[in-house]
């Protein structure tokens, strides 16, 4: 057997770069890379060595980098993907949070994360954290709940295994997610005898596994018993690339189709059968069918609180049925499971089917719910006052076309671009798994990076933009162009909301106005993201919004524009009911005992509200 030696870390790299796609595309597409003592004589020189067939990314946060491998992957719908290398210590941790919402999310990530020495000969090193009763501990076991697959690389020859086993969890469709492989320090500069065979490149099937036959005769049976089916659409539609086949099972069957945030574009708004959003952030035509509906049909679902109106929208006698990759998803809330692909199931049940047809859905509550869109979505006459954010999606919405992608995470912009937002297929691009604050800027970079041709819109609040927006500068040396709307409400208007009237709370601690602070903050978040190199922009009206999203898409770099909002409730919360549209009850807990009386009505409220709740799991 003929062999050539090389470093662990030289090995790694050399085995990733002839890992491929059936579009014999790299599946890992490049690593974006800090150096630190714990990565940079092994990692850093390997991935020197090898940057003319596999490319490195600098970037300036390791999490921030995370988040945009993982819109990358994201936006190519789990075909390809991208690693991360960070040093021992704080920048390995840093990446936790991206493994977690990666791992939410079942989107593939590659984690490369420096470790201690194997030979603990130096021990304790530079940042290491110990384990007073357990040697074997390090900081890097912080990613073993949050990962799909973990594994430490303390000897050379460890990728040999390691590395396919982290590659088959990351193109395995039920049960994809992050790879972490802690990789000691030294052992990333040890040589090793590698076999040549394994550096022959190999490409990787992402498989299709089609449904139990009997499961789909016990699915097609209720499904032919159904007066008013109700389809819910999730994140694994797109990912099985099913957008196409669920339009036309929803058209010949009749069935109406509502949204989670992770499906959303799965069908474009224009669908006659596309109802909009479920559940908290749901639209009317939507939770209404559901709630009357004697059949939810889910596919590529979790089932989550904010998509069931956290247990109580369905209806107590409706069944369920949960079509999904992976039978923990599929057995959620009791649903009858139908494990299996969700285009090839979708095309398998439909040829059961054969002609059925459901009853005629209510068309009128989905004009009636469509034209309540366009009106709190309309200009503003007033064109000096404070826009709200549902006049802001407006804006946007009519000075783009069918190529945007409308981007957020967190915060109240999620919720109501669900509900207002009016998408072509695959014009929306949602982290509400984990609704992790800073992922929006560092997420619009990656999102681009996988979709050049689309115009990607970023959404993100001030309090977001406050946390994590240093990949702007990235964006700006890479030139990657983005429009960035920095919606300005002077705080956390989201949660306030929810502390003020949904909890029954009193406002504290998330305006800047209620904080205890000597004070009030005047940021200048145009001086701020042009002094990272970005065309930034300060709007007044909804109008000069529309003129600059417009002008940004001639350019070769991000742009941001900063707007005042007015931080006011929008439809779809559950808290109030606004342009004929409503969301649903989400359950965030409530004191039991207060000495305000608003406090304990809310909690006789929340009582009443949560005895609605289906408990089957």
């Amino acid at each position: 057997m003929s062999t050539i030696r090389l470093t662990a870390a030289q090995a790694m790299v050399k085995w990733l770069s002839v890992q491929m796609t059936e579009d014999g595309e790299r599946f890992i597409d490049g690593m974006w890379a800090i150096f630190g003592h714990g990565n940079v004589a092994g990692m850093g020189e390997a991935l020197h060595a090898y940057r003319d067939v596999f490319p490195t990314w600098r970037g300036q946060n390791e999490q921030s980098m995370a988040h945009a491998a993982i819109a990358y992957a994201k936006a190519k719908k789990r075909t390809r993907a991208m690693a991360v290398t960070s040093s021992i210590g704080p920048g390995s941790t840093n990446v936790v949070t991206a493994a977690a919402l990666a791992h939410v999310n079942r989107l593939p990530l590659l984690i490369v994360a420096g470790d201690v020495f194997a030979t603990r000969r130096p021990d304790p090193v530079l940042q290491q954290v110990e384990d007073f009763d357990d040697g074997t501990v390090s900081a890097n076991d912080c990613f073993r709940p949050v990962s799909r697959y973990y594994d430490r690389i303390s000897r050379p020859e460890h990728i040999l295994s390691a590395l396919p086993r982290a590659l088959r969890v990351m193109t395995d469709p039920a049960n994809c997610g992050p790879a972490t492989l802690a990789f000691c320090q030294d052992v990333q500069c040890e040589a090793y005898d590698y076999p040549e065979a394994f550096f022959q490149p190999r490409v990787w099937h992402i498989r299709r596994p089609r449904p139990d036959l009997d499961e789909l005769a016990r699915v097609t049976s209720l499904l032919r018993s159904a007066k008013r089916p109700v389809i819910i659409s999730g994140g694994g539609t797109l990912y099985s690339q099913a957008e196409e086949t669920l339009g036309e099972f929803a058209d010949k069957h009749r069935i109406p189709v509502a949204e989670t945030q992770a499906g959303k574009s799965g069908l474009s708004q224009d669908h006659p059968m596309n109802f909009g959003a479920s559940g908290v952030d749901g639209s009317a035509a939507a939770n209404t069918a559901l709630q009357n509906a004697d059949l939810i049909i889910g596919v590529g679902t979790r089932f989550q609180d904010f998509t069931t109106g956290s247990r109580t929208l369905f209806g107590q006698d409706a069944k369920l049925v949960s079509i999904n990759i992976h039978g923990y998803d599929a057995a959620k809330h009791g649903a009858e499971s139908l494990v299996g692909d969700a285009k090839v199931t979708l095309q398998a049940l439909s040829e059961m089917l054969g002609d059925h047809r459901a009853d005629e859905p209510d068309m009128g509550a989905r004009q009636d719910w469509l034209r309540a869109v366009d009106t709190y979505c309309a200009r503003p006459n007033d064109q000096a006052a404070k826009p709200t954010d549902g006049q802001v999606i407006g804006a946007v919405q009519r000075a783009t076309g069918d190529d945007a992608v409308a981007m957020c995470a967190a915060g109240t912009m999620p919720g109501a671009l669900k509900l207002l937002w009016k998408p072509s297929q695959g014009g929306y691009h949602m982290e509400y798994g984990y609704s992790c604050m800073g992922y929006e800027v560092a997420g619009a970079m990656g999102l681009k990076l996988g979709a050049p041709d689309r115009d990607v819109l970023c959404f993100v609040g001030d309090g977001s933009y406050m946390l994590a927006n240093s990949e702007l500068a990235t964006a700006v040396m890479r030139r990657i162009p983005f429009t960035v709307i920095l919606t300005d409400n002077r705080g956390y208007g989201c949660i306030n909301r929810l502390q003020t009237m949904g909890c029954g709370g009193e406002p504290f601690n998330n305006m800047y106005v209620d904080c205890n602070v000597e004070v009030q903050p005047e940021i200048d978040y145009v001086m701020h993201a042009a002094s990272m190199g970005a065309h930034a922009v300060k709007v007044g009206g909804t109008d000069q919004l529309e003129a600059e999203i417009k002008a940004a898409r001639s350019r070769s770099i991000p742009t941001v524009i900063v707007i005042e909002t007015v931080a006011k409730d929008f439809p779809g919360t559950g808290l109030e009911t606004t342009a004929g549209e409503h969301g649903f009850f989400w359950d965030v807990a409530v004191p039991q005992v207060s000495d305000r009386p608003k406090q304990r009505d809310r909690f006789d409220e929340y009582l009443t509200q949560i005895a609605n709740a289906r408990l089957l799991n």
